[in-house]
């Protein structure tokens, strides 16, 4: 099982309440919905029931234990580096002339073919 679906999990389990979870977690709210729906395909059971109020199923609450030893045993997530904006460009100068057809650009000779 992937480790960010494990600490996903723990994190719902812990809060009960997936908006405070995915707050806690940093992650958009539909991210978290979709980790859980993924962990619950491979376990092949639900581990949450959600008509009203969060609560762990059966399956969910004999996963918990063994998934926070993983999650603990696991190497803290390092976070992305930001970059900050794109590629430099080289400086052009004063800018490029409008290009007008049939006349030659100035300063420029023609080139002979």
């Amino acid at each position: 099982m992937n480790i960010t679906l494990l600490r996903r999990f723990v994190a719902v389990a812990e809060e009960l309440h997936f908006p405070r979870a995915a707050q806690t977690l940093g992650i958009p709210l539909a991210s978290l919905y979709s980790s859980i729906d993924k962990l619950e395909e491979e376990v092949g059971q639900p581990l949450f029931t959600r008509d009203g109020e969060t609560r762990l199923t059966a399956v969910g609450l004999l996963l918990l234990p063994d998934a926070q030893k993983q999650v603990a045993a696991a190497p803290a997530e390092t976070k992305k580096p930001v970059k900050a904006g794109g590629k430099a460009k080289a400086s052009k100068g004063k800018g490029r002339a409008p290009v007008v057809k049939g006349q030659p650009k100035p300063y420029k000779k023609r080139q002979g073919r």
